[in-house]
């Protein structure tokens, strides 16, 4: 072996695990996280009803896929993320305590039926060397009815949130879920619909 290279092999070997660790490290920071938590609070209610009337509370998803987060990077194929927990049954409780702090009586047998359809559920996150810009869009529709009647309303909300860099996940779901409190009590709250469910 050639005395030049015999000697440079021992700095050989000391940079070759800094190398690897460099790799690893840059592997880890690039990773994307496959969950995104949601975890919508509980909204301020106001009271609505007297008499704690009875109603049917019935949470669905007519999503056509799973996936609350789509990262889009010009050249490259969308990035895909699921929610840790089913968004349908997160909502339905948040539902059924927000109307039962409002005055009424969650009953399944109830006349007075509401169905909550969660039509949308969305953060777009488009990526660029400047860093990245969300866009979150919610659409829940409402479909009350009684013995005679029926109410329906679509309600949206939207917001955006950017950033240097690329998206922070914790940045990103405390987006939605503020995003969710908000449309949540708008419905919940809303005048015309506890007008209907009270006739």
């Amino acid at each position: 072996m050639p005395p030049f290279i015999s000697a440079h092999i021992p700095y050989m070997r000391r940079f070759i695990p800094l190398i690897a660790s460099a790799t690893l490290l840059l592997g880890c920071a690039t990773q994307m996280p496959t969950h995104i938590a949601l975890d919508p609070q509980l909204p301020a209610v106001t009271m609505q009803a007297d008499s704690l009337a009875p109603i049917a509370i019935e949470m669905i998803d007519t999503r056509s896929a799973n996936f609350i987060a789509r990262f889009n990077k010009e050249g490259e194929a969308a990035k895909l993320v699921s929610p840790s927990e089913a968004p349908r049954q997160q909502l339905e409780q948040v539902f059924r305590t927000g109307f039962t702090k409002a005055g009424y009586q969650i009953d399944p047998s109830s006349p007075q039926h509401m169905q909550f359809q969660l039509e949308q559920l969305l953060t777009d996150v488009n990526n660029s060397t400047l860093g990245y810009e969300a866009s979150n869009n919610i659409i829940i529709n409402v479909i009350a009815s009684n013995s005679t009647k029926t109410f329906t309303k679509r309600y949206t909300a939207r917001n955006q949130v950017s950033g240097p860099f690329s998206a922070d996940f914790a940045t990103l779901e405390l987006a939605m879920n503020n995003l969710l409190g908000d449309l949540t009590g708008k419905i919940i709250n809303d005048p015309e619909l506890n007008q209907f469910i009270q006739q």
